[in-house]
């Protein structure tokens, strides 16, 4: 290729990767100080990019000049740090000592409250910012013109870069900063005043998300889903480079950068997988990633994971439950059947995501690969083997329990927030090859005519249906619970040490565990599969995946039957809230947040803990 284009194309590398590392430096230092996994980091960036693009003209009216656009950006920057704060003071502060996941559960709800609050104040339409003064002239590199703005973002990062640095190395803030992300409980047991350096964190850390954002408004459009698809490539930079590592993360966002530039070139249909197979293969090489510390795992990660003792069994209570699902139909007109049967499988979903965490301590992100394998693989099966439902069901989760073995062999070797993130990235390699296999999978158009066989067809029968496996499955799982195995898995997520002394295969029982989770997801989706007649790429998506997450968290964590009612309750919310309104993401959002404030265990573990404590 010519020199010329392979500089140039290398420039625009250095440059998207200087953006990125601005923006995930914030989060990984929230993360080294707090442990919280931000999912609202990429809301901040939203709102700076937001920001930026309505503020930085008004000031050019009164004083064009670069002084007064650089300054509009910095004040951009402020204000979206000045909100971490006010998200960190009103909500994370209430919930620091909550389970850490109910600590995601609520930056999700963030999300969802931003995304309607964006539209809202800032419109419905996209804003493009104004371009940099002084900086409009392209300027030829080897012959090639090449925007003069790209430059200043190239120098941007390393200036960033060297900032944190000093502000780490060269302050007291910086040297307790460094100290919490080594270990936190002992700084608070030195005195130190958590509430105002985690506060300081977070303003530190919306202040560069904010920066992230507002630096791009000369390129990009701000957009009310910019905030999804930057919180993604910023959590790979962060993992790929060792959580709590800045220096890590800037090369992590050097090689990614480089690899979009020059992967689209090489392999122009894997543009969408790249950075997930580079984080595999870093996680499978150094699980810890470039820079990274081995996590502590057990002890106060996971107080509140589940009961210790198995819930002793009520046969009435089991018989009530079948009589209700068999009398249901009786009650129910076809919608509110075809709602009973989405929670039905959903809650089958969530409870087997419930034997990875609330069980074994294995935080999955990418529970919707199995949930897709086991819809493909049922579709698949109908539609190129002419295989009827009986037949693709046991196929489906065949394959689904299948993909689970081979994921669960590279990620049990991980712990903590590493094997959350190669779950995901398994996740999104598959969200690829389902999009662009288009000859297979019928790309974003998916697979139709998948329906169910003559005797299950109509939503009495299929209700029904999906009620006995729904059942059986979930007994099933409990039994597992409640078996050696189960109590196994425990002893592995509170001590793995420990668990290792007294002669347990821990990596063993883990990958085991994934294939049996990975199994009962997998005929979830397959029975979503045909009660929707079709498939498409997004029941691989992140989306699902943060939907199983949610059911459980909101049911509780702590408890068996908590998945089931957490499906159930967001299943309401959003067939109560989405009809009504378009604010509905709002509403969503800020029920997720008081339910988090209110019931910090979860529905049905605040309720068992309270009637523990009234006990």
């Amino acid at each position: 290729m010519d020199p010329s284009f392979l500089a140039v194309q290398a420039l625009s590398g250095l440059s998207s990767a200087s953006s990125l590392f601005i923006t995930a430096c914030g989060l990984t230092i929230v993360f080294g100080v707090t442990r919280i996994v931000n999912f609202a980091h990429g809301s901040l960036y939203m709102i700076g990019a937001y920001t930026a693009a309505t503020l930085v003209p008004r000031l050019l009216e009164l004083s064009f000049g670069p002084v007064t656009f650089w300054a509009g950006i910095l004040a951009s920057a402020l204000i979206v740090g000045i909100i971490g704060v006010i998200i960190e003071v009103l909500l994370l502060r209430r919930i620091y000592g909550a389970p850490e996941l109910f600590q995601l559960l609520a930056t999700f709800g963030v999300v969802l409250v931003v995304q309607d609050l964006v539209v809202q104040v800032f419109g419905p339409e996209d804003i493009l910012g104004p371009r940099a003064p002084g900086l409009r002239a392209p300027v030829e590199i080897l012959g090639r013109r090449f925007p003069s703005y790209e430059l200043v973002l190239i120098a941007a990062g390393p200036i960033v870069l060297g900032l944190v640095w000093l502000l780490l190395r060269k302050t007291r803030f910086g040297v307790l900063v460094r100290a919490a992300t080594q270990d936190r409980d002992m700084v608070a047991s030195l005195g130190v005043n958590q509430a105002m350096l985690f506060t300081g964190t977070l303003f530190l850390g919306a202040f560069l998300a904010g920066l992230g954002g507002a630096l791009q408004i000369p390129r990009v459009s701000a957009n009310a889903g910019m905030d999804l698809s930057i919180i993604v490539e910023a959590f790979v930079v962060t993992v790929v480079g060792g959580m709590g590592s800045v220096p890590g993360a800037f090369l992590a966002a050097l090689i990614i950068g480089q690899l979009q530039a020059f992967g689209i070139l090489v392999f122009p249909k894997s543009t969408l997988v790249v950075v997930f197979l580079l984080m595999a293969v870093v996680l499978a090489i150094r699980p810890y990633g470039l820079f990274g510390r081995a996590e502590v795992i057990g002890g106060t990660h996971a107080v509140g994971i589940a009961s210790h003792k198995p819930l002793p069994g009520r046969p009435f209570i089991l018989l009530a439950v079948i009589a209700a699902l068999a009398c249901f139909p009786l009650l129910a007109d076809a919608y509110l059947l075809k709602v009973a049967t989405e929670i039905l499988i959903f809650a089958l979903f969530a409870f087997s995501l419930q034997l990875l965490i609330g069980v074994g301590g294995l935080v999955s992100f990418g529970h919707a690969a199995f949930f897709g394998l086991g819809a493909y693989g049922s579709a698949l099966a109908v539609k190129w083997l002419g295989t009827s439902m009986v037949a693709a069901l046991p196929l489906g989760l065949a394959l689904a329990a299948l993909g689970a073995a081979l994921i669960g062999a590279f990620v049990v070797r991980l712990s903590g927030i590493y094997l959350a993130m190669m779950t995901l990235a398994a996740a999104q390699i598959l969200y690829a090859v389902a999009f662009q296999w288009v000859n297979v999978t019928g790309g974003d158009n998916g697979i139709v005519g998948v329906w169910p066989s003559s005797w299950a067809s109509g939503p009495m029968p299929y209700y029904l249906l999906t009620a006995a496996l729904t059942l059986v499955t979930v007994l099933l799982l409990k039994w597992i619970i409640d078996a050696p195995f189960g109590y196994a898995l425990r002893a592995a997520r509170d001590s793995e040490a420990r668990a290792e002394a007294i002669g347990l295969k821990v990596r063993q029982h883990r990958w085991l565990a994934f294939v049996i989770s990975g199994a009962a997801a997998g005929l979830a989706g397959g029975l979503y599969a045909f009660s929707r007649g079709s498939v498409d790429p997004s029941l691989l998506g992140i989306s699902t995946s943060v939907d199983a997450l949610t059911m459980l968290l909101l049911g509780g964590i702590q408890t068996v039957t908590g998945p089931l009612v957490g499906a159930a309750v967001l299943h309401f919310l959003r067939d109560l809230i989405m009809p009504l309104t378009p604010l509905w993401r709002l509403l969503l959002g800020l029920s997720i947040i008081a339910m988090v404030l209110i019931f910090p265990r979860g529905l049905v573990g605040t309720v068992q803990h309270w009637r523990e404590e009234r006990a």
